[in-house]
C-alpha cells in the first residue's frame, strides 16, 4: 500500500470543490489502492432516473433520453455524478438522444473492479452503452477528468466517435498541490504498468474492515458532512437531495483512479509530439473564464490552465477552444447554454 504524503492545511484551502473532489479522491486511492467497496447506506435510495445494465456481476447506472443521432454520451467529472449533468442533458435531449451515466462506485452504479483506471473505465462505458443498445458513433462530452475519459474513448474505438466536446478538460500535464509545493501528477508515476480492464468482479475487490476505517477517518477528518456549495446549489432540489444520498456513499471516496499518474504520463508521451493525435475529429473545447485557484498558487496555475486548454484544441485539425464568459470550472451548471450550443454544434456537422 503506496501514501502520498500531502500538506493538508495548503491542501484544504483549495475551496473551489472541484479541485478539492479530485486531489482528495486521489489522495484516498492512492492510500488505498487495492479497496474496492460497497455503499455504505442501502436504505432510503433514490429512485435512479434511468437503467442498472449488468456488465458482469457489477452494474452501472444509464440514463438515456431523446431521440435522434448521433447519440451524446455525458461524463462527469472525479467525484461528480450523472445528474450533475441535469441542465445540459434536457436541453440536448431537445434535438438528440443523450446519456449521462455513473461510474463505477458513484450514485447508483456499483464500485466494479479494482484498480479503477480510466481504461477501465472507456472500456465499461463502451460495454454499457452496447449492452443498453445505444448505436454510435457517439458524441462525447466530458468534464474535467471525464474529458480525459471522453479523448481515450475516441483513441479506442475511433469509428464509433463522432465527435468530442471538452469541458474544461483535466489535461495530462496538470500540476497537483503536495507537501507545500506544485508537482505534476505524470512525474509521480511508478514504474509499473497499467493493468489491462478486465470484465468481471471477483472476491478479491471487496473492501476490507481495516480499508474501510481508513476511508471513514479521512471522511471525518478532511470531509465531513456532504453539503451543497456554488455551482451545485443551481441544480433542482430534487437533484441536489439525491446529491447529498450520493455523497453519503463509502463507496463514493473509493472510487478514484488508482494509477492516474501512470495515465497522465502515457498519454503524455503518446501525444506530446504528435500532431493532432485525433486526426480531423470534430472537437469544442470549453474553458472557464474564472479564476477559481488559491492565492499562492493562482498565477503558475492560471498559466498552464490557459496553455493547457489551448493545447486541448490541436488535438484535432478540426479543433477549436471556447472561452466561455461567466464560468468556473463547472460550465456545465454555471452556463450549461454554452455546453448545449457546443454540443449541438458537433451533431450538426454528423450526417442523421
Amino acid at each position: 500500500m503506496m501514501m502520498l504524503f500531502v500538506d493538508f492545511k495548503g491542501f484544504c484551502s483549495f475551496r473551489q470543490r472541484a479541485w478539492i473532489t479530485l486531489y482528495l479522491l486521489t489522495l484516498l486511492c492512492f492510500a488505498c489502492q487495492t479497496c474496492s467497496a460497497q455503499a455504505d447506506a442501502t436504505s432510503n435510495v433514490p429512485r435512479p432516473p434511468g437503467r442498472l445494465i449488468d456488465l458482469g456481476g457489477y452494474k452501472l447506472h444509464l440514463n438515456c433520453i431523446g431521440r435522434g443521432t448521433p447519440v451524446v454520451v455525458l461524463s462527469a467529472g472525479a467525484g461528480d455524478f450523472s445528474f450533475d449533468w441535469t441542465l445540459v442533458q434536457s436541453q440536448v435531449a431537445s434535438f438528440t438522444r443523450v446519456c449521462s451515466y455513473d461510474r463505477g462506485g458513484e450514485a447508483w452504479s456499483d464500485l466494479g473492479p479494482k484498480p479503477r483506471t480510466m481504461y477501465q473505465e472507456v472500456f465499461d462505458l463502451h460495454r454499457l452503452l452496447a449492452a443498453a443498445g445505444e448505436q454510435g458513433p457517439f458524441v462525447l462530452v466530458g468534464q474535467s477528468l471525464g474529458g480525459m475519459v471522453g479523448r481515450i474513448f475516441a483513441m479506442r474505438y475511433p469509428e464509433e466517435t463522432a465527435g468530442l466536446v471538452l469541458v474544461d478538460c483535466f489535461h495530462e500535464d496538470a500540476q497537483l498541490f503536495m507537501n507545500g509545493k506544485l508537482v505534476r501528477i505524470r512525474t509521480i508515476a511508478k514504474d509499473r504498468p497499467i493493468p489491462a480492464p478486465v470484465n468481471s468482479v471477483t472476491s478479491r475487490d471487496a473492501l476490507t474492515p481495516e480499508e474501510t476505517d481508513k476511508i471513514q477517518d479521512m471522511i471525518k477528518r478532511y470531509v465531513g458532512k456532504p453539503k451543497i456549495d456554488p455551482p451545485f446549489d443551481k441544480l433542482p432540489l430534487d437533484v441536489q437531495q439525491d446529491r447529498l444520498w450520493a455523497l453519503s456513499q463509502l463507496k463514493h471516496y473509493a472510487s478514484g483512479d488508482d494509477y492516474l499518474p501512470e495515465e497522465a504520463a502515457k498519454i503524455y508521451a503518446e501525444t506530446a509530439t504528435k500532431p493532432f493525435p485525433l486526426g480531423s475529429l470534430p472537437l469544442i473545447v470549453l474553458s472557464r473564464s474564472r479564476d477559481e485557484y488559491p492565492p499562492d498558487v493562482s498565477a503558475a496555475l492560471s498559466k498552464d490552465h490557459k496553455e493547457q486548454q489551448a493545447n486541448l484544441a490541436k488535438l484535432s485539425s478540426q479543433g477549436r477552444e471556447v472561452i466561455v464568459p461567466a464560468s468556473g470550472h463547472h460550465i456545465q451548471l454555471d452556463a450549461p447554454d454554452a455546453v448545449t450550443s457546443a454540443i449541438q454544434a458537433i451533431v450538426k456537422q454528423n450526417p442523421k
